[in-house]
C-alpha cells in the first residue's frame, strides 16, 4: 500500500507540472492585443489549468498522506477534467478549420473574407455592441502606426508581410484602388462599388478600416492562428493527463488489492 500510494504521489506531482504548459497558454493568450479585446478563449483555459492544478494536488496530497477518500475524489474530478479538456480541443479545432487568406493582386500580403469563417467566430464580432467594444480596443493600440515607422515607400509596403490584423483594419482593401501615401493614408479610390469596406475606410487614424468587415475577419484569422498554437499545447498536455490518470487508475487499484491481500492475511476477510 505505501509503495502505490507513493507512486500515486509522484504522478499527482508529474500532473501538478502538467497543469502548467495549460495555465501558461491561457496567459499566454491574454496578452496578446487582438484576444485581450475579445476575451473568449483565454479565461476558460487559464481557469481549466488551475483546476487540474488544484484536483493534482489534491490527488498528490492524497498519496502521500494515504487519504483513501481524498484519492477517490481526484480520481472522479480528474476524469471530469479530462472530459473538459478533450472536449475544449475539439471545439477549438472546429471552429478553426475554416478560414483563410486571398492573394490580392501584386501584394505580397493576404486579405480576409468575414464569410470564409465559421458561423460561431462570426457571431463574436458581428453584433454592434461587442464589435463596438472590439474597435475601441484594437484603435488603442499601436498596431497601425508602427506600420508607418516600417514602411515609407508603397513597394516596400506591398511587399511586406504584416499580420491579418494589420491587412484587415489598417488599410482599405485593395480592390478599391485606392493611391498609397503611406500605410495608414490612401487617397483616390478608382472603383468604390468594388466593395461595401471601400466607403468605410477613413484616414482619421481612430477610424481606419476598423468598421470594416475586413477587420474583424482579419481578427478572426489571427485569432485562428493564436488558438491553433494553443490547441497543439493543449492536445500534446491532454495526451500526457492521460497516461497519467491511467497510471494513477492502476497505482490505486494495486493499493486497493494490497489492502485486501493484507486484510485477508490478518484474518480480516
Amino acid at each position: 500500500m505505501a509503495l502505490s500510494s507513493n507512486i500515486i504521489g509522484v504522478i499527482n506531482f508529474v500532473a501538478m507540472l502538467l497543469s502548467g504548459p495549460i495555465i501558461g497558454a491561457g496567459i499566454w493568450l491574454a496578452n496578446e492585443p487582438d484576444n485581450s479585446c475579445v476575451k473568449i478563449l483565454q479565461w476558460p483555459v487559464i481557469i481549466l489549468g488551475i483546476l487540474v492544478l488544484v484536483v493534482a494536488l489534491a490527488g498528490f496530497v492524497g498519496g502521500f498522506w494515504r487519504i483513501p477518500w481524498l484519492l477517490i475524489v481526484y480520481l472522479v474530478a480528474m476524469l471530469i477534467l479530462i472530459a473538459l479538456l478533450v472536449s475544449l480541443v475539439i471545439f477549438v479545432y472546429m471552429v478553426t478549420m475554416k478560414g483563410s487568406g486571398h492573394l490580392a493582386p501584386s501584394r505580397s500580403y493576404l486579405e480576409y473574407r468575414l464569410d470564409d469563417y465559421s458561423g460561431w467566430l462570426r457571431r463574436r464580432v458581428q453584433s454592434s455592441y461587442k464589435w463596438d467594444r472590439i474597435r475601441n480596443c484594437l484603435s488603442s493600440t499601436s498596431m497601425c502606426a508602427g506600420l508607418n515607422q516600417s514602411y515609407r515607400a508603397p513597394q516596400d509596403f506591398f511587399d511586406a508581410h504584416i499580420t491579418p490584423l494589420q491587412s484587415g483594419c489598417c488599410k482599405p482593401p485593395t480592390q478599391c484602388g485606392y493611391t498609397f501615401v503611406n500605410p495608414t493614408y490612401w487617397i483616390s479610390p478608382i472603383n468604390m462599388m468594388a466593395d461595401t469596406d471601400c466607403a468605410m475606410w477613413s484616414n482619421e487614424q481612430t477610424h481606419l478600416c476598423y468598421s470594416c468587415d475586413s477587420c474583424k475577419a482579419g481578427l478572426l484569422a489571427n485569432l485562428e492562428k493564436e488558438w491553433r498554437r494553443v490547441d497543439i499545447i493543449l492536445l500534446i498536455t491532454l495526451v500526457a493527463l492521460i497516461c497519467v490518470y491511467t497510471v494513477g487508475c492502476c497505482a490505486f487499484r494495486n493499493a486497493k488489492t494490497e489492502e485486501l491481500f493484507r486484510k485477508y492475511k490478518q484474518g480480516y476477510v
